[in-house]
């Protein structure tokens, strides 16, 4: 007789990386996705907020009936703040949680108000989250009952810079990130600065200095190595680009070791990782995109000193409902790469 499966459930299936969790759980071998519900479009049916879906005709549920449902596993795929509570109700039910948000992510209340405000509904839940980024804490996230997803741009410079600063071949407070993202990674709702006509044809830089995800890079990358976060200094310069999906990083950092033994460092990192690949010409975000994977590049520029690695993600797949079902895979005690896919979408 064949075991059954775990049941799963999505809350915010409306939104772009919700509608990634549902496509991704519809074709996975190893649960059932019981229950889809939404933020602000519960009575919807799929179709209506994801005619791309097969299912169309499935209603997504309201949140107080989805905070009630028997699932095994839930997935918050909710805006920013409004997490922490369903996350908490579901969690006193003994429903595992998986928070595609950002309530969770940070380890302590002084850092949590730095980056996003003051106050937090549970602040004595901080720093009892995993950080849900298997290549890191793969072993702590497979015994948790609770994961915080990373935000999509942290994930290409902690792969990226991490390892290296571990090996000691670059230095933690000199770290500059550049990234490039499509316009899926603001989310869904409508916004004026995301209109076709305010994106096309132009590139823009914005939050300079205050991006709320370089406090979470440097704390990331300090557990990874074992510095103290103060030890970790990271630049960070996130840009808006004209496509829809897809974020392109490029990180540096001062050189502090042998040259020739940054690629081997990062080979040695990920050479048993199934979604991280370095490989020798610069990734363009094309290769990933429709991937749960991170392609890297290293390379070392001798004029000035520096280490540059450049990093390509699906800011949707790896940096969001890839990563997340990643968690829930091991959460669950499946295969870490059941239902996930492997190959991009080229052209």
């Amino acid at each position: 007789m064949e075991p059954e499966q775990p049941s799963v459930g999505v809350i915010g299936a409306s939104g772009y990386a919700g509608g990634e969790v549902v496509r991704l759980l519809d074709a996975h071998p190893g649960v059932g996705l019981e229950l889809i519900a939404g933020h602000s479009s519960a009575g919807s049916s799929l179709e209506e907020v994801h005619p791309q879906l097969t299912g169309g005709d499935r209603v997504l549920a309201a949140q107080e009936e989805a905070l009630e449902a028997d699932v095994d596993l839930m997935f918050l795929a909710l805006p920013h703040g409004t997490s922490a509570g369903p996350a908490m109700a579901l969690l006193e039910r003994g429903v595992k949680v998986v928070d595609l948000g950002s309530d969770f992510r940070l380890s302590d209340l002084g850092r949590y108000e730095s980056a996003y405000g003051p106050g937090h509904p549970h602040p004595d839940q901080l720093g009892r989250w995993p950080y849900g980024l298997p290549e890191m804490n793969r072993n702590e996230i497979s015994r948790s009952d609770r994961v915080a997803v990373p935000g999509c741009y942290p994930i290409g410079a902690i792969l990226a810079m991490a390892p290296l600063v571990a090996a000691g071949l670059i230095a933690p407070t000199g770290i500059v990130v550049d990234a490039m993202s499509g316009v899926s990674g603001a989310g869904r709702a409508a916004k004026a600065e995301l209109s076709y006509g305010a994106v096309d044809e132009g590139v823009r830089a914005y939050a300079v200095t205050t991006h709320r995800h370089r406090p979470e890079m440097e704390q990331a990358i300090a557990a990874w190595t074992g510095l103290d976060i103060a030890d970790v200094k990271l630049s960070f310069t996130p840009h808006l680009v004209p496509m829809q999906r897809g974020i392109l990083s490029t990180c540096s950092a001062p050189l502090t070791g042998n040259a020739d033994d940054v690629t081997t460092a990062l080979q040695k990192a990920y050479a048993d990782e199934p979604f991280v690949d370095v490989v020798a010409d610069p990734p363009t975000s094309r290769w990933v995109v429709g991937s749960n994977r991170c392609v890297m590049s290293p390379h070392v520029d001798e004029h000035t000193g520096r280490v540059i690695v450049i990093a390509a993600i699906d800011n949707l797949l790896k940096g969001a409902a890839g990563q997340a079902v990643q968690c829930a895979n091991l959460m669950l005690g499946l295969p870490e790469a059941a239902g996930l896919p492997f190959a991009g979408w080229m052209p």
